[in-house]
């Protein structure tokens, strides 16, 4: 029997659980208030364990969505789970954020194309089969009439940044599952149970987010 305490704040929401043996017991999450990490997500770790009626010396790993995603998303939640799991003296785990996104695109058939929105027609998107077996590692990429156009099967996209995308991907073979989908710490659950039970850890002292991209800073030109 494992309990985990896994955190997701790669995009606006702001998202933690605590799962038992893969199954999610209690998730607090908000995405409506834009990116409101560094006020909830304590509040929130505090909130799933004693709902749970779990302690942190109950915990046996944290589990922390490692990107792509916002800068400034990423560093809270790997900081609070590296802080986390150096203070319990218990394994850290990292999971891909995007195959968080797409586990909650339930199908049967055709392959899954989970996106993050990275301004203006840029997207973090990873290809993934029905069983969340990663096709295609992931890419920062920009989405034209073109993209994709090389897959014939059923493709369902799910993601924060649809909207803009169904304005140039028109193929018959694509599918739209809702409008605006976030990475989840409820679909995080099951996703850091196989690593648990894997013993695919990463060095507490040495992990750091997968940004993708450099981070710039925009500043004035004098």
């Amino acid at each position: 029997m494992a309990y985990i305490l896994n955190i997701e704040t790669a995009t606006k929401n702001c998202s933690v659980s605590v799962a038992k043996d893969g199954e999610t017991i209690v998730c607090r999450e908000m995405a409506e208030q834009g990116y409101s990490h560094a006020e909830k997500l304590h509040v929130f770790i505090e909130e799933v364990l004693r709902e749970a009626d779990l302690k942190f010396r109950d915990l046996a790993a944290i589990a922390v969505s490692q990107g792509p995603g916002s800068y400034t998303g990423l560093r809270i939640g790997v900081s609070a789970a590296k802080g986390l799991a150096f203070a319990l003296g218990i394994p850290l785990i990292a999971v891909d954020t995007l195959a968080v996104l797409a586990a909650q695109a339930k199908v049967s058939d055709g392959i899954i194309i989970p996106m993050i929105d990275a301004r203006r027609m840029e997207v973090y998107s990873a290809i993934f089969d029905v069983n969340l077996h990663k096709i295609r590692e992931v890419q920062a990429e920009i989405v034209t009439e073109n993209s994709f156009s090389e897959l014939n099967s059923k493709i369902y996209f799910v993601g924060d940044c649809l909207e803009k995308c169904k304005t140039v991907l028109l193929k018959e073979n694509f599918f739209f599952l809702d409008e605006i989908i976030y990475p989840s710490a409820n679909e995080m659950s099951e996703l850091s149970d196989v690593s648990y039970k894997k013993n695919d850890m990463v060095d507490v002292a040495y992990f750091e987010p997968y940004y993708l991209k450099d981070f710039m800073i925009a500043t004035k030109s004098n």
